[in-house]
């Protein structure tokens, strides 16, 4: 058994984040990774063309800007730098190869106990040992996007053609000449049918519900507004200038929300679509939209709700991603997550909870909300220590 004050569970950027923040103050800690690497979604689960939406002044880590010369929009291949520049400069160790099995509060002793699994490597063996870590206080950092989610449709068992998740897409290379339907019209969902649709595939993309569509410009603009303009204001004007880029999108099956791009992503962490030239190729035909949902699969043929049915080759579910902390924490949902694996309190407040447990990356504010987070979790601990 190993002791220490802090046990951060994740190596993502939240738990890198944190990391560096609590060595900032001294205070002693151990990250545990589940997989081989830091930051494994971006490194082993991203597909080849994707790269940070936002500007880079709200993509950096605590204590560490990126340089001046650097792009205003980063590529993955440059943000995978900065990490690894941010886990040097910080001495960053996470123990890789962890997977955490509990967590459970000891209420007489007023500490954790953390058990995980560690896959050793000798030689060409792997064998698991059996390790047990007790602290004062436990962070939550596997990140929202833990374990892709592909909702429960009836017949998809029956599909004959190939299925898999957005966080196991690379390229569409394999697609070409095939019918492909995308389910799920967020940025990777959107991305991907592009993607698709240039390496020769026929892409279809279910679009079910309304959503804004933007350019990262545009959403750069208005993050800047946002520091001087109550967000009603900016909503009006980046849909404004978004209406004269894109024009009216309803004729493709394509729907505005009511209410405006940076109020629907405060209030229900919805983001609207950075286009990153799916519209052109879905105004010229090229990319199919369903404005519906499945109702059901019968082998290769996918019935929708709108009466209309298609046979297709393979599907990818685009539908996002669900946290897995609740697999492992024994709490009952009481002292920070809800059922789904979610803050139970609301922002800005979500990131701490009881006994002495935090989570950071789960408010649907990507990186900008990671650095928020680890700050507000890091000066917390520092506080109850001092």
């Amino acid at each position: 058994m190993e002791q220490t004050t802090v046990v951060i569970v994740g190596g993502g950027p939240s738990g890198l984040a944190i990391s560096a923040c609590l060595k900032q103050n001294s205070i002693s800690h151990i990250v545990l990774e589940k997989e081989d690497c830091n930051v494994s979604l971006w490194r082993k689960h991203a597909y080849d063309r994707v790269n940070l939406h936002l500007a880079k002044e709200f993509c950096e880590l605590p204590l560490m800007s990126y340089p001046p010369s650097c792009p205003t929009f980063l590529s993955k291949s440059y943000f995978l730098e900065y990490v690894d520049r941010y886990v040097e400069r910080f001495e960053i160790s996470p123990r890789y190869c962890r997977t955490v099995e509990s967590a459970m509060y000891d209420e007489g002793e007023k500490m954790w106990k953390l058990e995980a699994k560690a896959r050793v490597k000798e030689g060409d063996m792997e064998r698991v040992v059996d390790e047990v870590y007790r602290a004062k206080y436990v962070v939550i950092a596997t990140g929202e996007n833990s374990e892709g989610y592909i909702p429960n449709v009836v017949g998809l068992d029956t599909f004959g053609g190939q299925i898999l998740h957005s966080k196991h897409y690379k390229n569409g290379s394999i697609f070409a000449f095939k019918e492909v339907l995308v389910v799920g019209c967020g940025n990777s969902g959107m991305e991907i049918a592009y993607d698709l649709q240039i390496s020769g595939a026929k892409t279809s993309v279910l679009i079910r519900n309304p959503v804004h569509v933007v350019s990262k410009e545009l959403i750069h603009q208005g993050m800047r507004m946002l520091k001087y303009l109550p967000v009603n204001i900016v909503d009006s004007v980046i849909t404004f200038l978004a209406n004269i880029k894109f024009g009216d999108l309803s004729q493709f099956g394509i729907r505005r929300p009511n209410k405006g791009p940076f109020y629907l992503k405060e209030a229900a962490g919805r983001s609207p679509i950075l286009d990153v030239g799916t519209i052109a190729k879905i105004k010229d035909g090229a990319i199919k939209v369903i404005p519906s949902h499945i109702m059901r699969i019968e082998n290769n043929k996918v019935i929708f709700g709108n009466n209309t049915e298609k046979e297709f080759d393979a599907i990818v579910f685009a539908t996002g991603y669900k946290s897995v902390a609740n697999k492992w924490l024994k709490d009952n949902y009481k002292y920070v997550l809800n059922e789904d694996g979610m803050p139970k309190n609301e922002f800005p407040k979500h990131w701490k909870g009881e006994h002495g447990l935090y989570c950071a990356g789960l408010a649907r504010r990507g990186l900008f909300g990671v650095k928020f987070d680890a700050e507000a979790i890091a000066d917390d601990i520092n506080r109850n220590l001092h």
